[in-house]
């Protein structure tokens, strides 16, 4: 169970360094004139489902609170 948890901490990390590279990437083609809008509309859009890995993965470490 640990190891399982360790893991997902590890995933959740390298998605974090993945989302902020990708953040990077896209505001240093946004800067440029000109830039090809479709391509910065597909980094967007990995960007947000990197961000929703993210937080499947977080909930997943968050245990069930009963009501």
């Amino acid at each position: 169970m640990q190891t399982d948890v360790e893991s997902l901490k590890q995933r959740i990390n390298e998605l974090h360094l993945e989302h902020r590279d990708l953040d990077d990437v896209i505001a240093r083609l946004a800067e440029k004139p000109g830039q090809d809008q479709l391509q910065l509309q597909r980094l967007k859009k990995k960007k947000l489902l990197i961000k929703d890995q993210i937080s499947h993965l977080e909930r997943q470490l968050t245990p069930d609170i009963r009501a």
